[in-house]
Parts: C-alpha cells; sequence; structure tokens
C-alpha cells in the first residue's frame, strides 16, 4: 500500500510537471489513465521544419508504452544556410529528446540528411526495449521547392 501511494505521487507530480507545450490530447476512455499526447516541435537548426509527434502518456501509471507517431513539415522557409548547420552524417543528429517513464526510457528523434536524394528523415525511437522491439517510425521533408534546393548540374557538350 505505502509503494501504491508512492507510484500516485509520483505519477501526479510527472503529469504535472509534463504539462508542455501540447498541441493535442485525446483521452483513451473513461477507466483508462493513458492518454494519447501530441507535441508540435521546431527543429532547432532548421525553422522552417515542424515536426508533430504522438505519444502515449500513462498518468498514475509507471509503465508507459513506447509507440509513437511523427509527421515532419516544411513549415517556412528552407535555405542552403539551415542545411549547411546541420550534422550530415549517416548516424544524423539527436533534435529532440524526452524522457518517458522513471525507469529511464527516453523518446528520441533524430534527423538524417539523404543528400543524394535533398531529403531531411526524421526518425522518433525509444532508448528502451519493449517486448523485443525498440520502436520507431520515420518522416521525411523533401528540399524539393526550397531555397535549400540543389538542382543538378546538366552538362552540354558543344
Amino acid at each position: 500500500m505505502k509503494y501504491a501511494k508512492l507510484g500516485l505521487f509520483i505519477g501526479l507530480m510527472i503529469s504535472l510537471f509534463g504539462c508542455g507545450d501540447d498541441v493535442g490530447k485525446v483521452s483513451l476512455g473513461m477507466f483508462t489513465t493513458k492518454d494519447v499526447i501530441i507535441d508540435a516541435r521546431d527543429d532547432p537548426k532548421i525553422p522552417g521544419v515542424t515536426c508533430h509527434i504522438s505519444r502515449i502518456e500513462a498518468n498514475l501509471d509507471f509503465a508507459d508504452p513506447s509507440d509513437m507517431g511523427i509527421a515532419c513539415r516544411q513549415t517556412g522557409p528552407i535555405d542552403k544556410a539551415d542545411i549547411a548547420r546541420i550534422d550530415r552524417s549517416k548516424n544524423g543528429e539527436v533534435v529532440f529528446k524526452e524522457s518517458l517513464s522513471i525507469l529511464f526510457k527516453a523518446l528520441k528523434v533524430r534527423r538524417i540528411y539523404d543528400a543524394e536524394n535533398q531529403t531531411l528523415i526524421y526518425l522518433s525511437y525509444s532508448t528502451k526495449e519493449t517486448n523485443g522491439s525498440h520502436k520507431h517510425a520515420i518522416s521525411t521533408v523533401p528540399l524539393y521547392g526550397t531555397n535549400a534546393w540543389q538542382s543538378a548540374e546538366v552538362v552540354t557538350t558543344p
């Protein structure tokens, strides 16, 4: 009983302090303490990209599901200077990170640049294995039609 009260208190504190820039919150039903939370996050190095991330928030519960969804879109101008500032390695770079539970689970979003297709790839993933799988989701933002697009050089022979 002592641990149940402690869990209730910790869950309440997390839910109170975890209220951030939620765009949407949908209850999964009257008889559950779980909600679908939708956050909007701007890419800190590419201000013309916004990612919407949906995840399950398990209020008053130590378990927090790892499932998430992500959709990233161009919401402003993207310039060549923006692309020049990002990590272009195969691993890309973490652009968002959020703790999902007190049990060392985190949601991360990593940006990877696909130079050949001139596309930004956003990969969201859980840092903890759940049911034999690391949950993940992917979204892409093509640079076509932006100031960052590099048109192919056409070589003509005289």
